[in-house]
């Protein structure tokens, strides 16, 4: 899992917390700066971290992490925050991002497949570039298991925060100084 919040409004910064290798807070960086300049694309307020300090956690802090792997998941827990909408439950998501937004193939997909059985997690989002390794897994790998492959992040998006009505009453409404258009 990965926690987003906006700790403060006084101008953009991010800061990161967890044991983090130097790949890993690079990932973050990387996710932070797509969906920066990507927000209007993605449905979000394009001026929503203009002035926002925002604070991306990786709990369990005592397990080093690092590679690029996690790449679409800081970026969905950003984009959660900036659409103020909690991504559907029971998900798990593995993908390198690039700064154009596609999502790279990744290693130990078995190993990732069988981490989120492991915790009750039977829907999986993962490269689409990793599609045959998918297939290759053993049968009794991939039973009961429900793969999505997403080969750019407006993909992941759009399996993660689809649009309802209710997710559309959940995003932030404009401030007292903004209007919106007719």
């Amino acid at each position: 899992s990965i926690e987003a919040s906006v700790v403060n409004q006084q101008g953009r910064s991010l800061k990161l917390t967890g044991q983090l290798g130097d790949v890993m807070r690079e990932t973050a960086e990387l996710a932070y700066s797509y969906i920066c300049s990507n927000l209007k694309l993605l449905g979000a307020d394009a001026h929503c971290f203009e002035q926002a300090g925002i604070h991306l956690h990786i709990p369990e802090g005592a397990t080093p992490k690092d590679g690029p792997s996690a790449g679409i998941t800081m970026a969905s827990a950003l984009l959660s925050l900036a659409l103020n909408q909690a991504p559907i439950k029971n998900i798990a998501m593995t993908g390198e991002l690039t700064l154009t937004g596609h999502v790279l193939a990744i290693g130990g997909v078995r190993e990732k497949v069988i981490a989120a059985k492991r915790q009750g997690i039977h829907r999986l989002i993962v490269p689409l570039a990793n599609r045959g390794d998918v297939l290759e897994l053993p049968d009794y790998i991939r039973a009961g298991v429900e793969f999505m492959f997403a080969d750019h992040f407006k993909e992941v998006a759009s399996i993660l925060f689809p649009p309802t009505p209710l997710a559309q009453s959940r995003r932030k409404k404009p401030d007292a100084g903004e209007h919106s258009p007719p």
